[in-house]
């Protein structure tokens, strides 16, 4: 993205307060205005003074006085801006600094799980923060000091040449030498900061990938390779950052040596056109005046743009994520979906992830209120991805699917995945507590309903001795937990949210054998009258199902009854014949294998 255009994107982003934005930008005008006027008012002072001789005395003190009421009232009116600048300027920058955090925070975490499966959530996480404050800084920067500059660079510097022609051609041919000089700097350091930004984001996801995995990094004494690792990545950036660094010291050097040059330039020409009569002293104190301001003020604003410069390429990375586009899009005008009773059908659904070889194709079903159907097949034959597409975490390229009817890409997202209910297979926690866990599908559960969800999820009484019971924090990712007590939260979740349709996705695998059976009864209970969808790899937890549907590279290829499907001699009779000969062979397998022999 160019700077014009990633620039301009960060101005629009004060729409929602612009009456406040352009008050600041007229406050600002108002300071660049005095960059103009002091100097003129204190030239024509000096003038005032430097005529006296001749002059009676009460003129000179009366032209004096009415000069400087002037001069007290240009200040008081740039003390009033700058108040409102101090104020304001400040404040706008924060508020707008979270609005912006706010909106990357939602969009990111509403793009499917694809996207996030092919980006580390610690780039993501160092393109948020570095991008809001980043925009913290320009807004700040731009309001409180430089617009102001700017303006007087841009318009009121021209304004010189009606004061004297010949000086202030001097001052503007000054200024643009300086300004050409930069920009060419600016052009030569734009494409290497690009190449520092790459080497922050690595950065971010080693750090963010080694905190993620302490465990295994002590398991495997990777400490040293890992610092070792990061260390290198930090000497890229620093190989990468050095050259930048030293182009912006030769702008530093080249606005230290513009403010002397300007200063010694409009002096000698002054004091020669003052001898020739085409210049007096007040002009050419106005413009030793014009020429320090602008010029001190031309380093700020040489620091500001170097500093936009470095920042533009994460700011970039911020607005690409914000225009990245989720493939699922609800409907404008979506109307909500009704309670549904739990009629799902599949019609002719065919989806691809890379839109080359089909994930699931010619997927046709329909599943009665209530009816239990299970899923099974080998990893990867399409079964995730079919409750994926109920889910609408993707939308299929051909064929519908619909719940009592309706299209579910005609209905409002939430108001479709609040009707169901998931357990998955690694199911994840947040950091939060227990019972935060427990309210993720329903926040408005009162402690006595979240208990009794747990109490049939078999986890009550385990929770009950964590050292603060519900308000017990899980750790990341619930790394505080055992496997199976993380699936009986998972398990109490659902319980507690309620669904017409629910999907099982290996629910009780990280369970032993007695608390699964508890846990099934529980199951059962809470799959009476919904319609449930079982993702099934031991095929002996879903003999009860009114419907087994199996997959092989992305295709139904048997369908029915448990011994409708054994009796067949087909897929899934294969794959029940294997899976009680893996059992055989692990029962009557020594706990230890013998030694080899010498």
């Amino acid at each position: 993205m160019d700077f014009v255009r990633v620039y301009g994107r960060v101005l629009g982003m004060l729409r929602p307060e612009r009456g406040l934005a352009i008050a600041l930008a007229l406050a600002n005008l108002v300071v660049a205005a005095l960059l103009y006027v002091e100097p003129l008012l204190f030239g024509r002072i000096i003038e005032v003074l430097a005529g006296a001789a001749g002059r009676a005395a009460d003129d000179v003190w009366h032209d004096s006085l009415r000069l400087l009421l002037i001069w007290g009232v240009v200040g008081l009116t740039g003390i009033g801006a700058n108040i409102l600048l101090s104020l304001h300027a400040d404040r706008l920058a924060h508020r707008r600094r979270l609005g912006a955090m706010a909106q990357f925070f939602e969009h990111a975490l509403s793009l499917p799980p694809t996207y996030h499966a092919g980006t580390h959530s610690g780039r993501l996480l160092k393109i948020m923060l570095t991008g809001v404050d980043n925009l913290f800084g320009v807004w700040l920067a731009f309001f409180r000091e430089h617009l102001a500059t700017f303006v007087a660079l841009i318009v009121l510097l021209p304004l010189s040449l009606t004061l004297n022609w010949r000086l202030g051609l001097l001052l503007v041919a000054l200024v643009a030498v300086f300004a050409v000089l930069t920009v060419r700097v600016v052009g030569r350091t734009e494409k290497a900061q690009g190449a520092v930004e790459a080497y922050h984001a690595r950065l971010a996801m080693r750090a963010s990938d080694a905190l993620g995995n302490v465990p295994l990094i002590h398991s495997y004494d990777r400490l040293r390779a890992e610092a070792r690792t990061l260390g290198f990545v930090m000497k890229r950036v620093l190989a990468a950052q050095y050259p930048v660094l030293n182009l912006w010291a030769v702008v530093s050097v080249l606005t230290r040596a513009a403010s002397t040059v300007t200063v010694i330039a409009i002096f000698v020409l002054g004091t020669w056109l003052f001898v020739r009569g085409q210049a007096t002293v007040g002009e050419i104190v106005s413009f030793m005046g014009f020429a320090t301001l602008l010029i001190g003020r031309l380093e700020q604003a040489m620091a500001f743009v170097s500093r936009l410069f470095f920042q533009m390429h994460g700011i970039g990375q911020f607005f690409e994520v914000l225009d990245t586009q989720s493939p699922v899009r609800e409907k404008p005008g979506a109307a909500p979906l009704p309670r549904p009773k739990g009629r799902v059908e599949f019609d002719n659904v065919t989806f691809s992830y890379d839109g080359r070889r089909p994930a699931v194709s010619d997927l046709r079903f329909h599943v009665e209120p209530g009816e239990t159907v299970a899923l099974v097949g080998t990893t990867g034959s399409g079964k995730s991805t079919t409750m994926a597409l109920l889910l609408r975490l993707a939308d299929p390229q051909a064929g519908s699917i619909r719940i009592d009817g309706i299209d579910i890409r005609d209905v409002r997202l939430d108001s479709l995945r609040q009707a169901i209910g998931v357990v998955f297979q690694d199911s994840t926690l947040f950091y939060r507590t227990i019972a935060e866990n427990l309210r993720v599908g329903r926040p408005n559960a009162t402690a006595a309903e979240i208990e009794a969800a747990a109490i049939r999820a078999q986890a009550h009484e385990f929770i009950t001795r964590q050292p603060q019971g519900y308000d017990t924090p899980v750790g990341e990712r619930g790394a505080t937990l055992s496997g199976g007590e993380r699936q009986r939260i998972a398990i109490a979740r659902a319980l507690l949210k309620d669904p017409p349709i629910l999907i099982l996705d290996e629910a009780t695998s990280a369970l032993d054998a007695a608390t699964e059976a508890k846990v099934q009864r529980a199951l059962t209970e809470l799959m009476a009258g919904r319609t449930t969808f079982v993702i099934a790899h031991r095929l002996s937890t879903i003999r009860g199902a009114n419907q087994i549907l199996v997959f092989r590279d992305g295709r139904i290829v048997e369908r029915g009854t448990f011994d409708e499907l054994t009796r067949a001699g087909g897929a899934f009779a294969d794959l029940v014949s294997s899976q009680l000969a893996s059992a055989a062979v692990s029962a009557t397998a020594p706990a230890t294998a013998p030694p080899s022999a010498t």
